[in-house]
Parts: structure tokens; C-alpha cells; sequence
């Protein structure tokens, strides 16, 4: 059950636990994401709380993480500052970092799509290039990111049986098999697991900072190319493959990560989306391999 989130809340537990911050305001952030939410805690502070007990983990994965990578990357990411504890009637853990300034990628105005592509591959690329020993081993904690996309086959069947006459079902039977024909050969690296439009933010036009780590780990980074289709067009997406700089097999297991949330979104497996903005992905995915 998701749980009832307020600034009154959020004001709570800061001054029970954070007396130095009490006299801070509290004001919610204007978009916010769906496994938790944010507050902004006065000018340099921000509050994330999870939502729900699924996405409770994130918290210490990102307490433990999120330190020892923000010095390999290009752009800043949320480096925590203090953990909260259950309180209040709030039952989770919770934390606070830095605010980070910029728009989410969604609201920004007069983004530079080729620049952003090339610097959003190049941040890929550096998370790579981070040294994964201590990281995570994907699995459950980062809702299967980073593995094999043939463990969510069961929902992709599922789901193309039940949009029978409203996809092009065997078109996308083809990009699933496609993708499940190929595997990461090498070693385990860092992948973020969420890179979309709500996660990037834009200051000046350019990528400023990446945020929400809660499904990060270290495996397959096929997962992080899905914004590929998500969000670039045409020949940004060559840009960001170039940047990028993963094999065509990634590129077809990423095609079937795209495929895969797609398909359960729009057949009720997935999370909401009453705006249809999967059903409008969908055309993109089967009409674009991104590789030759």
C-alpha cells in the first residue's frame, strides 16, 4: 500500500530527528516520481522519502553507493547527507541530500537534444568505467535492471496475448526474440536502471545531474539505453550510440528492455500510464533498431 505523504510530514521528521534543519521550509518538489517523493528542505537541502515498502532498499543501497561513485562522474548526482529513521506514523527509512538545480528533462525548455545525447552517453560511459567490486549484483532490489531482459518473458507473452489486434504482435515477437538471442560476455559494470526523462536534469539547455538511483547495481547496462526510444528521435539516437559506446548486442537486448515495459504498461502490468506515452513509444521501438 502506498503511503500518505505530506509536508506536514515531511516537516515532522526532519525537526525530530534533524533539529539543526527544523527552521528550514518544506515545499514538495513540482513533479514527483512515482517510487517516491521529494520535498525541497530550504535552499541546498532536499528530502526523499520511498513510497512504498517495495522501494524501501533503495535507501541504503543509495546511502552506500551513491559517495563512492560521484567522484568517477561527469555531472552530479545526489550524494546523501543524512539518513532518517521511522517515525511520525512514517514506517520507512528516509534520507537527505544536496539539492541539485535544474529542470527534470519532462519540464525543461530549449534543450540541445544532440548535446544531451552525446553528454548523457558519455555519463554512461563513465558510470561503466567505475569500479564495480563493491557494488551491487543486480537482481529483485533493482527490479531485474542490469540482468537478462528473458526475466520478464513471461509478462511479454502475457501481455502480447492480451494485445491481440491492438499491437502488432508478431512484429513485436520479432524484436523480443531478437533480443533474448544475445548476452553481456563481460564482466559486471554499473548501470543507473532508470535513466528517463524524470531522472536527468537540464540547467542552460545541457545535462546538469542525474538522480534516483534506487534501481542502480552492477551487471548487463543494456537497461540504460531504453531512453533511446523514450525520448531521442531520429539521428540523436545515433548520436547517443556513438557516445554511448556499447556493441550492437546491447543495443538489441536494450530494444527488447524498451519493448518489454512497453508491452506491460500498456496491457495493465506495469505501472500507470493514463497518458498513453507508452502506446506512443511502441511505434519507435519497432520501427528503429538503432544498429544497422
Amino acid at each position: 500500500m502506498m503511503v500518505d505523504i505530506d509536508a506536514g510530514l515531511v516537516r515532522g521528521l526532519v525537526s525530530g530527528q534533524f533539529p539543526q534543519w527544523r527552521d528550514l521550509p518544506v515545499e514538495p518538489v513540482p513533479r514527483q516520481g512515482w517510487d517516491n517523493r521529494t520535498y525541497r528542505l530550504g535552499g541546498e537541502l532536499s528530502v526523499r522519502l520511498p513510497s512504498h515498502e517495495g522501494y524501501v532498499a533503495a535507501v541504503e543501497k543509495e546511502d552506500r553507493c551513491l559517495p563512492a561513485l560521484a567522484g568517477h562522474l561527469p555531472v552530479p548526482v545526489p550524494v546523501p547527507v543524512a539518513t532518517g529513521r521511522p517515525a511520525g506514523g512514517y514506517p520507512f527509512p528516509w534520507s537527505v541530500r544536496r539539492w541539485l538545480t535544474g529542470e527534470t528533462l519532462e519540464s525543461a525548455a530549449d534543450v540541445d537534444r544532440f548535446g544531451l545525447a552525446r553528454d548523457l552517453g558519455g555519463f554512461l560511459t563513465a558510470l561503466r568505467a567505475a569500479p564495480a567490486r563493491e557494488g551491487p549484483a543486480c537482481g529483485r532490489h533493482s527490479f531485474f535492471r542490469g540482468c537478462h531482459p528473458s526475466v520478464y518473458s513471461d509478462q511479454v507473452e502475457q501481455a502480447l496475448e492480451e494485445l491481440k489486434g491492438v499491437v502488432d504482435t508478431a512484429a513485436c515477437a520479432a524484436v523480443w526474440a531478437e533480443a533474448l538471442t544475445t548476452a553481456w560476455a563481460c564482466p559486471p559494470v554499473w548501470f543507473h536502471g532508470d535513466i528517463a526523462a524524470g531522472n536527468l536534469l537540464i540547467a542552460d539547455g545541457a545535462l546538469s545531474a542525474v538522480i534516483d538511483f534506487g534501481t542502480c547495481g552492477v551487471g548487463d547496462p543494456a537497461c540504460d539505453l531504453v531512453i533511446a526510444w523514450t525520448y531521442f528521435r531520429g539521428e540523436e539516437r545515433g548520436v547517443f550510440r556513438e557516445s554511448a559506446g556499447l556493441p550492437d548486442d546491447a543495443w538489441r537486448r536494450a530494444r527488447g528492455w524498451a519493448l518489454w515495459k512497453a508491452l506491460a504498461t500498456m496491457s495493465g502490468l506495469s505501472s500507470p500510464d493514463p497518458e498513453g506515452f507508452q502506446a506512443r513509444v511502441l511505434p519507435h521501438i519497432l520501427d528503429d533498431p538503432v544498429i544497422a
